[in-house]
C-alpha cells in the first residue's frame, strides 16, 4: 500500500507564510539542529545598490528561524503555537546576488520542552547567519521565539 509523504518544512512554510512564497525562498536544509534557506537573486527585491533589499534579507533570516522552530517543535503544535517575540538584525557587509541564511537553535530542544511540560511559556533564541555566494557574512540576526500554550 503506498504511503503519502508528509509535506516538507519548506512546503509548510510556503503554504502557511505567504511572504516566504512571495520571495521565492528555497528551503535547502531543515532539521531540528539547522535550517538553510536561500534567497535567489531577483531584481524585483533589489535595493538602490543592486543587492537584496534589507527587508527581503530580514524575511529570509526570520523564515530560516521559523523553519528550524517548525523542525524542532512541529510535533508540539497541538498544545502550543510558536511565535517570534522579538528580533534584532545586524547588516555587516554589502550583499549582492543570492544570499543564504543558516539558522541554529540557541537552546537544547529537551530543555525548552521541559519548561513547556512544566506549564511555562518557554523562550529560546535562534541565531541566523546570512552569507553571500563567496561565503562572506553579510548579516546576523537573533530571533527570540516562544511556545505559547493553547488555552485550556
Amino acid at each position: 500500500m503506498p504511503t503519502e509523504s508528509l509535506p516538507s518544512v519548506g512546503e509548510m512554510m510556503a503554504a502557511t507564510v505567504p511572504m516566504a512564497g512571495t520571495l521565492n525562498l528555497e528551503f535547502s536544509e531543515t532539521t531540528p539542529e539547522r535550517a538553510v534557506v536561500v534567497l535567489p537573486d531577483q531584481s524585483a527585491f533589489h535595493n538602490h545598490v543592486g543587492g537584496p533589499h534589507a527587508g527581503a534579507m530580514f524575511t529570509l533570516a526570520e523564515s530560516a528561524s521559523g523553519a528550524i522552530v517548525l523542525a524542532a517543535f512541529g510535533d508540539q503544535l497541538k498544545r502550543a503555537v510558536p511565535l517570534a517575540v522579538r528580533a534584532e538584525i545586524d547588516y555587516k557587509k554589502l550583499a549582492m546576488g543570492a544570499v543564504t541564511a543558516t539558522a541554529e537553535l540557541g537552546r537544547p530542544v529537551a530543555e525548552v520542552l521541559a519548561e513547556l511540560d512544566a506549564g511555562e511559556r518557554p523562550e529560546f533564541p535562534v541565531r541566523v547567519s546570512i552569507t553571500r555566494e563567496d561565503g562572506a557574512v553579510t548579516g546576523e540576526m537573533k530571533i527570540i521565539w516562544t511556545l505559547r500554550p493553547h488555552a485550556a
